[in-house]
């Protein structure tokens, strides 16, 4: 098989993926404060008593994340955050994902995140991926600027 038949797709670093993933925190733990505030009036509300009085701000923020994540990442493959490392969410051959796929990716970072992402350096693979990118079966790639043309090659008619 020559180079021209063989794609090539460019796994993303865990430290373009963490400065990615800090951009959407700043942006959604905002906005996410906001709607607190305007909801409750106070930004440190508390749901009962205990556990969930203490962690009542933990559930609607990552509704909010899980959300942002699956619209954007689905539509268009990249969060803000994504966008601005030069980043993608593909499946396995750098295709669109499926929306399944982004559900699931989607949901170990909003709810689960620092499960999923201990579990995958643990056990993580040559593909740089968490545990529900994984299940998923999903990658984030870096993608190729168009100053990059090494690989183009220009045929006549």
């Amino acid at each position: 098989m020559s180079d021209s038949n063989v794609s090539k797709i460019i796994l993303a670093k865990w430290s373009d993926r963490f400065f990615a993933w800090l951009v959407d925190f700043v942006i959604i733990s905002g906005i996410s404060t906001i709607i607190i505030f305007v909801m409750f009036g106070t930004i440190d509300y508390k749901v009962g008593e205990g556990f969930w009085a203490e962690n009542s701000q933990y559930i609607p923020t990552s509704i909010i994340f899980f959300v942002y994540w699956i619209v954007l990442e689905y539509k268009t493959g990249q969060s803000i955050g994504k966008k601005m490392m030069s980043l993608k969410i593909t499946d396995m051959e750098g295709n669109n994902p499926s929306l399944k796929g982004v559900i699931i990716s989607s949901f170990g970072k909003a709810f689960l995140l620092p499960f999923d992402l201990v579990l995958g350096l643990i056990f993580t693979n040559e593909k740089r991926q968490r545990i529900f990118g994984k299940v998923s079966n999903t990658l984030i790639v870096k993608i190729k600027t168009s100053e990059d043309t090494s690989d183009i090659r220009y045929l006549k008619d």
